[in-house]
């Protein structure tokens, strides 16, 4: 088992266009980044 890293990080998202810090953002918004999920969108192939 490997050892957890507890190394603080800086986590960036873009809003509006542009990329910026999360960690600067107000309460309300970094309770929405946290709600928000991943999804996975496959590539059309093209046909049908």
């Amino acid at each position: 088992m490997n050892p957890k890293c507890e190394a603080k990080v800086e986590v960036y998202s873009r809003v509006c266009g542009f990329f910026r810090p999360v960690q600067q953002w107000n309460k309300g918004k970094k309770e929405e980044f946290r709600d928000r999920r991943e999804f996975l969108v496959e590539q059309s192939n093209g046909k049908g």
